[in-house]
């Protein structure tokens, strides 16, 4: 295992712009996960290319729901504007689709959805993120509380995320919610799998992309069999993170105060 975090270590080292073919491992993976800090278009660049060199057979989106997904025609894909109308995404709050469209042509996958809108959130957080999820809840392992110091880690990383402005009492919510949309993500690449034969590919955030807890920890609790390979990108230098296979540095945009309107 040692050995194996020296080598991920030199990976890491690898400056962004110059990691231009996946590593072996990832070409051999059932299931890759490709992090992104979502509004920074050098990553979705980066997953383009790594998209562009796997061929996958399907591609899973964190942010197109199962059946707007599932919903889609060759139509749709003919044309950026063709997809926004079909997906709703201008409308839907991620960052601007001209950023992940090179990411939606890099391949003729399969595009699959595992998003979980507002809605569905409260409704989750209301009926319980078990009973939400539905079949196979106790096989995702989300019937079971976390590990207590795993809790307080992801509660104390919750609050950093939303600047510390968030009531304490929210934070169990808000790691619960985290749970559902990893487990969504992981079976949704499980399904893909089961569907094209793979391989299968994940655009995600960084935080579901997470080996240890994240989307990828869940592909392994429910099929053990599987290779799956876990990329984060952050901005700026690349530190090693045992969480991922590899870490990818990269630019750093300019953006305003994320914790601006908390103040």
């Amino acid at each position: 295992m040692r050995a194996l975090y020296l080598v991920l270590a030199l990976l890491s080292a690898v400056p962004f712009a110059h990691a231009k073919a996946p590593p072996e491992k990832m070409a051999q993976a059932h299931v890759v996960f490709l992090g992104e800090v979502h509004d920074n278009p050098a990553h979705h660049e980066k997953q383009a290319e790594f998209i562009a060199a796997l061929q996958p057979s399907a591609v899973v989106y964190e942010m197109l729901t199962s059946d707007v997904a599932a919903a889609l025609t060759p139509a749709d894909l003919a044309s950026s504007q063709a997809f926004d109308a079909a997906t709703g995404w201008s409308q839907s709050g991620w960052p601007d689709l001209a950023m992940y469209w090179p990411v939606v042509m890099a391949a003729p996958a399969k595009i699959y959805g595992a998003a979980l809108p507002r809605p569905q959130a409260r409704a989750a957080m209301k009926d319980g993120i078990a009973s939400y999820f539905g079949s196979g809840a106790a096989e995702y392992g989300l019937m079971a509380p976390l590990p207590t110091d795993q809790q307080t880690q992801r509660e104390a990383m919750q609050m950093t995320a939303h600047c510390d402005a968030l009531p304490e009492t929210l934070l169990p919510g808000m790691v619960a919610l985290q749970r559902l949309r990893d487990a969504m993500l992981a079976r949704a690449a499980l399904t893909a799998l089961e569907d094209t034969g793979g391989p299968v590919v994940v655009i995600t955030g960084n935080g579901h992309a997470r080996a240890d807890w994240g989307a990828p920890s869940y592909v392994a609790r429910v099929r053990p069999d599987l290779r799956f390979f876990a990329v984060a990108q952050t901005e700026g230098d690349a530190e090693p993170d045992p969480a991922f296979d590899l870490v990818l540095g990269g630019p750093v945009i300019d953006r305003p105060d994320p914790c601006a309107a908390f103040r």
